[in-house]
């Protein structure tokens, strides 16, 4: 008995289908959104130390071994970006309370105005990609990619799912 070609498979659902597509346009994503943090800034390096500003917003004075630890990151990484950053004048050293041979990190006033700035530039950013979006596309797409977010972080194991609440560490 012979068989028609693709007779006998099932057709492939569209769930799958889907699955394959968001595959593929993951990883594009994660490009692209690499490539948008280098045109952001004139040196990715700088950028790179200026993520660090965030946390340190957020979370107010920590130290530089927490610091690394939160963001999941190489302690001597996390060391040359806050020497930039010291050096720049974002960030300052304080004696720790609880000990004083220890130092914890605070943002400086110059460094919450460049968070400010990258601000203002992620905002012109997806202003301009999303120029022709309707006010529902962009509802929807927001809404989705935080339910995505959530879930994802969801499924990531112990405290690498811990997240800040939106909008705060970036």
């Amino acid at each position: 008995m012979s068989s028609t070609p693709g007779l006998d498979e099932a057709p492939t659902a569209p769930r799958d289908r889907s699955m394959a597509v968001l595959s593929e346009q993951l990883p594009r994503m994660m490009r692209l959104v690499s490539a948008a943090k280098v045109h952001l800034s004139s040196d990715p390096r700088d950028r790179a130390a200026l993520v660090l500003l965030y946390p340190l917003a957020r979370m107010g004075p920590l130290r530089q071994g927490a610091l690394a630890e939160h963001l999941r990151a190489d302690p001597s990484t996390v060391s040359r970006h806050v020497a930039t950053l010291v050096e720049e004048g974002l960030v300052r050293r304080v004696a720790d309370e609880s000990d004083g041979r220890a130092t914890r990190l605070i943002v400086t006033d110059a460094g919450l105005a460049a968070l400010e700035q990258l601000d203002r530039d992620r905002a012109a950013v997806l202003e301009r990609v999303t120029t022709g979006w309707t006010g529902d596309d962009l509802a929807t797409f927001t809404g989705l990619l935080g339910r995505f977010l959530d879930d994802l972080a969801a499924a990531l194991p112990g405290d690498a799912a811990a997240t800040p609440a939106p909008g705060v560490l970036r």
